[in-house]
């Protein structure tokens, strides 16, 4: 069994140190302000004294930092598998370490290993979706499944012949928009699960607006208006300014981490409405049974809006959103192929 470890180490941003990697059989990171680091040097060492020298750096970015420069220096061994890309060629180039760490400044990068590179590189174009995807991170280092290094590996010119090439090129591209549809499938919940941590973690006052923000992008006006003794907020939303045109609605928003909104709420809810003939309930804890239940029966139309309901509308309606609202919870349009 193999005990090797298996790391993407990237030739630059885009790739751009690609030829000098190749050509001088090395792979380099930077941070080259901190200069020779000594090999058995541990962890919370290396990052103080990546703190003395990057003191600008937030917390983040240095233990990123310092985590990738420790990997380099410390857990990289000879004989572990490495690959690096070219986004030009669209090609991933294979090879094997062959030094310890090595400090040299005769490069653009200082921090070195010499590696020896395989003669061929793999086409990204002939992996699997999920590969692909795999290696994808932007990180500077990470490390690689070996399942993934045998897919690179399989499908190397050095391996296979100019048929199975053929042949492979045909099967990926007929998988490929299955696999892709999974992938964004995927991508989206995650995205919307971080969407709702962000909700859940805005305080009331921040959540009312947000609800408020979300309405006027619908096409609504909105109108805050203080309650009794809770301090809290109703929003009260109309087509127009005054609130005379209708529909005339009341929005209740229940900032809550546990607890269902229960029919005893709703129905207290309902008895609000004399001034108003329609109902918005939004919650980031969801409803209970017996609570829908009661909206459903109730004499004015009552629509209940959850967290996923909420984050949907916010994401639908984004772009129409105020500057206000959007710096609520600040997105950022990804665009995913067809």
């Amino acid at each position: 069994m193999e005990t090797n470890r298996i790391w993407m180490v990237r030739a630059g941003t885009g790739g751009y140190l690609i030829d000098e990697f190749l050509q001088n059989n090395i792979i380099a990171i930077g941070w080259n302000y901190l200069e020779n680091i000594p090999r058995d040097i541990s962890y919370s060492e290396l990052r103080r004294q990546y703190v003395e020298t990057y003191p600008q750096d937030s917390d983040g970015r240095t233990n990123q930092s310092a985590g990738q420069l420790y990997r380099f220096v410390v857990d990289f061994q000879i004989g572990d598998k490495v690959v690096t890309y070219d986004s030009g060629s669209r090609n991933y180039y294979l090879g094997e370490i062959i030094s310890e760490y090595e400090y040299n400044d005769s490069y653009e990068f200082f921090h070195t290993r010499r590696v020896k590179w395989m003669e061929h590189p793999t086409s990204r174009d002939v992996l699997s979706t999920d590969s692909k995807n795999r290696l994808g991170s932007v990180l500077t280092i990470f490390e690689i499944s070996r399942n993934v290094w045998n897919e690179v590996l399989s499908h190397n010119p050095a391996e296979m012949s100019e048929e199975q090439i053929v042949i492979e090129e045909k099967k990926e591209k007929e998988e490929e928009p299955k696999e892709l549809e999974e992938i964004r499938e995927d991508v989206e919940s995650k995205s919307t699960e971080f969407i709702k941590d962000i909700i859940a973690n805005l305080s009331w006052e921040d959540t009312e607006r947000l609800v408020a923000g979300i309405l006027r992008a619908i096409g609504y006006k909105t109108k805050m208006t203080r309650r009794g003794s809770d301090l809290g907020s109703d929003i009260s939303a109309s087509p127009d300014e005054l609130g005379l045109e209708e529909p005339r609605v009341k929005v209740e928003v229940k900032k809550r981490t546990k607890d269902r909104v229960t029919s005893q709420e709703i129905r207290s809810f309902i008895g609000g409405l004399r001034d108003f003939n329609k109902g918005i309930y939004v919650t980031t804890s969801g409803f209970s049974k017996d609570a829908r239940y009661d909206a459903e029966r109730a004499n004015f139309p009552i629509t209940l809006v959850d967290l996923d309901w909420l984050v949907e509308l916010l994401v639908n309606n984004y772009e129409k959103l105020d500057v206000e609202t959007k710096s609520l919870v600040p997105l950022k349009r990804i665009y995913w192929p067809l």
